[in-house]
C-alpha cells in the first residue's frame, strides 16, 4: 500500500502500523541511496509491485508490505531513497524521521556493489540510530561485469553487522537476507557501536548524554540524540521535540552546555560547524572502509559508460540528441497510432449500431436514446479510440528510456536552462512525463524537493502537449502546412510537430522564469543528480508497468471526465431556444473575443467544452459547423480540410488554433490532480489561468502582426 508522508515523515497508516505491533510483527526499515535497487528488494521480499525506475527520486512516499519467514511476520517499510540523514529535501526528511523515530526493530540498508564507498556514508549514520542493522549489498551481478569485488566477510568484521550480497532481479541472496534478518531481530545483545568521531567530539557526546539521560523516558539511542543536540540543526530538533512530546532544547542546563561545547568544537576544528565536522569524519571512515573491502579487476571498468555519457550529455551533442530522440518517439507514436485508432473507431461504430438496436428493442424514449448514444457514448468512444493507441505506444517508449537510465541525462542536459529560470533541473523529468499525460507529469512533480520549485513545475506542466492534444495538432499540421499524400508528409509533419513542442518547452522556460520573479520568488535550490549506470530493460515488466499502471490509469480518469462532458455537449446541441440550439448562442457570444485571438466562437467553445478531454475538441468543432446533434467523425483529412475552409479557416486560424491548443488550460483530469497534489484551490486556479492568459496573449500578437503585414503589403 502506498503511504503519503506528512510533515514529520509519517503517513496515517504508518502510525497505525507503528502503534499496533500485534498487526505488524517485526517492523523493518528498508533504507538506501536512490537507484540501488531498494524497491526491487522490497518487491522480491513482499510480492508487492513498487515501481522501480532507473533514476533518483522514484520513491517519494513510504510504502509498506509484509512477508512471513519461518512462521515470523515482518513488515517492511520502503522509505524514500536518501544519501544522508542530514536532510535537505522532503524525501530525505521522511526517510530520516522513519529511521530515527519509528521504533523499527531493525534496518536493512541496501547498497550498490559498484559504488559502495558513497553508500557507506548512510550505513554509518543509520547504525548510530538502529543498533540492529543489516547491510544488503545489491547489484552484485552488475559489479561482477565491471570487475568489482566486495569482500563481504571483511566488511562484516570491520562494521560488526551482518552483510549479505544480493541481486534482487536474479533472486540471488534473498533467502540468506531473510535468514540473517530473522537472526538479527531476535538477537538479545547488540555489540557496542564503534565511535567513528574524533576524541573531542566523543567526549562532548558523553557530557551531553549525562544531562539528557535522566530526562528521557523513550526508547532512543542517547549517544545519537546527544550528537543531534550538539549539532543544533533546527529541522532535527523540531522532529525530536515532536517525538518526545516536549522541547528538551529549551532546558537551561542543556542549552548552556551545548552552546559551550559547540563553541569549543568549532574553535578546535578551524571554525567548521559541528555538522560539517561529523559529516567529514563519517566520509573519511567510509572512504577508509571501502578501500579495505573493495577491489577492482579492471581499472577501466567505467570507461564504456563514460564514453557514452560524453556523447549523450556533451555540451554540443547532448541537447541535439535529446531533440532527435524526441522526434523519433513522436514519429513512431504518430505512425503507429493510425491503424489501431481506425480499428477501435470501426469497432465502436459497429457497437453503436448494436446499441441503437438494443434501445429500440426495449422501447427507450428517443431523446434518452440520443442522449446516451450521440452524447455520452460518442464522446467516451472517441476519447478511447483517439487517446488509447498513442498512449499505449508513447508510455512504453518513455518507460524504456527510464529503464535504460536516459531520463537523468535529460535532467542533466536541461539543468542549466532551468537553473537560469530559477527552477529545478528535475522539472525536465516531470515535463517529459507530461508528453504522455499532464496529470502524470503533475504527480511526478513530487520528486522536486523545494515546494516553490514544485509549484513552478506543476503550473507549467501543461505547456507541453499531452497525447490528448497530439491528434488536433497533427491534423492541423497535415492539412495546412504539409502536402497531403506526399511521400515525405509523415517526416515533415514530425519535424513541424517537434518544432511546436520545442516552442512549448521554450514557453515552459519563460513562464518558469516569470513565476520565479513574481509570485514564486526565490533562488534555485541545489540537488544531487546521480547519473545511474545504463541497464538492460526488463521488457515484460516494462510493458506491464507502462500499459497497466500508466496508460490504463490515465485513460480511466479521462473516460470518467468524458461521461459528463458528453452529456453537456449533447444537451447544448439539442436544447433549443427560438429554434436555435444553445450551442450556437454560446459560440456567438464567444465570437468577438475569439476573433481577437485568431479563432472563432465555435473553436473557442470547443476548447471550453473539451475541458474534460482534449481529444474531443475537433469533433465538437465539426459538430457545430455541420449543425449536427452529436459528435461527428471525419472520414479523411481532405474532408476535414474542406469543412474547415468552408467555415472560414485560413493559415492564421490554423496557426492560432495550434498555439491555443498548446497554451490553454489543463484538462479536468490534470486540474483535479493539481488540486489533490497542492491541496489548494488558489494554485489550481493559477495553474488554469497562467497558460490560458499566455496563450491568449501570443495568439493576439500573432493576429495583430498578421493584420499589420496584410495592411502594409
Amino acid at each position: 500500500m502506498g503511504l503519503t508522508s506528512s510533515s514529520t515523515g509519517f503517513g496515517a497508516n504508518e502510525k497505525d502500523i507503528i502503534l499496533n505491533p500485534e498487526n505488524q510483527g517485526k517492523l523493518i526499515a528498508l533504507a538506501g541511496n536512490p537507484n540501488v535497487g531498494k524497491s526491487s528488494i522490497f518487491n522480491a521480499l513482499t510480492g508487492l509491485k513498487q515501481h522501480t525506475g532507473n533514476w533518483a527520486g522514484k520513491t517519494v512516499a513510504n510504502a509498506c508490505g509484509s512477508f512471513i519467514y519461518k512462521g515470523e511476520k515482518f513488515t517492511l517499510a520502503d522509505i524514500p531513497g536518501t544519501y544522508s540523514l542530514y536532510t535537505c529535501s522532503k524525501e530525505e526528511e521522511a526517510a530520516r524521521n522513519f529511521i530515527c523515530f519509528s521504533g523499527c526493530d531493525a534496518a536493512i540498508v541496501v547498497c550498490d556493489a559498484s559504488c559502495l564507498e558513497r553508500n557507506l556514508n548512510l550505513v554509518f549514520q543509520i547504525k548510530e540510530v538502529v543498533p540492529k542493522t543489516i547491510i544488503c549489498i545489491n547489484l552484485i551481478d552488475e559489479a561482477e561485469k565491471k570487475g568489482i569485488v566486495v569482500n563481504s566477510h571483511l566488511l562484516e568484521k570491520l562494521l560488526n553487522v551482518p552483510v549479505v550480497l544480493t541481486s534482487a532481479v536474479k533472486g540471488i541472496g534473498l533467502e540468506e537476507l531473510k535468514e540473517r534478518l530473522l537472526n538479527e531481530v531476535y538477537k538479545t545483545e547488540t555489540a557496542e557501536q564503534e565511535i567513528i568521531y574524533s576524541q573531542e567530539l566523543a567526549d562532548a557526546i558523553i557530557l551531553t548524554e549525562e544531562i539528557i539521560k535522566p530526562k528521557i523516558n523513550k526508547n532512543i539511542n542517547l549517544k545519537w540524540l546527544s550528537l543531534k543536540f550538539i549539532e543544533g540543526e533546527k529541522s532535527m530538533l523540531n522532529a525530536i521535540s515532536d517525538f518526545l512530546g516536549f522541547d528538551l532544547s529549551k532546558d537551561e542546563e542543556l542549552k548552556l552546555l551545548v552552546l559551550q561545547l559547540r563553541k569549543d568544537l568549532t574553535q578546535s576544528f578551524n571554525k567548521a560547524s559541528v555538522s560539517d565536522i561529523t559529516i567529514s569524519q563519517i566520509i573519511k571512515k567510509a572512504e577508509k572502509t571501502a578501500r579495505l573491502v573493495v577491489s577492482y579487476k579492471k581499472s577501466d571498468y567505467n570507461t564504456k559508460q563514460y564514453k557514452i555519457d560524453k556523447i549523450l550529455t556533451g555540451k554540443y551533442t547532448g541537447i541535439p540528441i535529446m531533440l532527435m530522440l524526441l522526434a523519433v518517439i513522436f514519429w513512431i507514436t504518430i505512425k503507429g497510432a493510425n491503424y489501431p485508432s481506425a480499428l477501435l473507431s470501426n469497432m465502436f461504430s459497429a457497437l453503436e449500431l448494436k446499441l441503437w438496436s438494443f434501445f429500440e428493442y426495449i422501447n427507450m424514449p428517443e431523446f434518452l436514446t440520443d442522449f446516451f448514444i450521440l452524447g455520452i457514448y460518442k464522446v467516451v468512444s472517441w476519447v478511447i479510440a483517439v487517446m488509447l493507441p498513442p498512449m499505449a505506444i508513447f508510455f512504453p517508449l518513455f518507460t524504456l528510456l527510464e529503464d535504460l537510465g536516459y531520463l537523468p541525462r535529460i535532467a542533466f542536459n536541461l539543468d542549466k536552462c532551468f537553473k537560469c529560470c530559477s527552477a529545478c533541473g528535475k522539472q525536465s523529468l516531470t515535463m517529459a512525463m507530461g508528453f504522455g499525460c499532464n496529470a502524470a507529469g503533475v504527480v511526478g512533480c513530487r520528486i522536486i524537493d523545494s515546494p516553490r520549485e514544485r509549484l513552478i513545475a506543476i503550473i507549467t506542466n501543461s505547456m507541453v502537449p499531452c497525447n490528448g492534444r497530439f491528434p488536433t495538432l497533427i491534423a492541423i499540421i497535415t492539412m495546412f502546412f504539409v502536402s497531403v499524400g506526399a511521400a515525405d508528409s509523415s517526416f515533415v509533419s514530425t519535424v513541424i510537430l517537434t518544432m511546436v513542442i520545442l516552442f512549448g518547452i521554450l514557453m515552459t522556460f519563460f513562464t518558469s522564469k516569470l513565476l520565479s520573479l513574481t509570485i514564486l520568488k526565490g533562488v534555485p535550490s541545489n540537488f544531487t543528480l546521480e547519473l545511474p549506470p545504463y541497464r538492460k530493460p526488463q521488457i515484460a515488466k516494462l510493458i506491464v508497468r507502462s500499459v497497466l499502471d500508466r496508460t490504463l490509469f490515465v485513460l480511466a480518469r479521462a473516460v470518467i471526465a468524458a461521461v459528463p462532458a458528453g452529456a453537456i455537449i449533447f444537451l447544448l446541441a439539442n436544447i433549443c431556444y427560438n429554434d436555435i440550439a444553445l450551442l450556437y448562442y454560446v459560440s456567438n457570444f464567444l465570437d468577438p473575443f475569439a476573433k481577437l485571438i485568431g479563432l472563432d466562437g465555435v473553436i473557442l467553445m470547443a476548447f471550453i467544452l473539451g475541458l474534460p478531454a482534449n481529444e474531443i475538441v475537433m469533433p465538437i468543432i465539426l459538430m457545430a459547423y455541420l449543425s449536427e446533434g452529436g459528435l461527428r467523425d471525419y472520414q479523411s483529412i481532405e474532408e476535414l480540410k474542406c469543412i474547415l475552409l468552408n467555415n472560414g479557416w485560413t493559415w492564421l486560424t490554423a496557426a492560432c488554433t495550434m498555439i491555443f491548443s498548446l497554451m490553454h488550460w489543463p484538462c479536468s483530469t490534470t486540474l483535479m490532480t493539481i488540486k489533490k497534489e497542492t491541496k489548494s484551490f488558489k494554485w489550481t486556479l493559477i495553474s488554469f489561468l497562467v497558460p490560458t492568459v499566455l496563450g491568449c496573449i501570443i495568439c493576439f500578437i500573432i493576429t495583430c502582426a498578421s493584420k499589420i503585414f496584410q495592411f502594409v503589403f
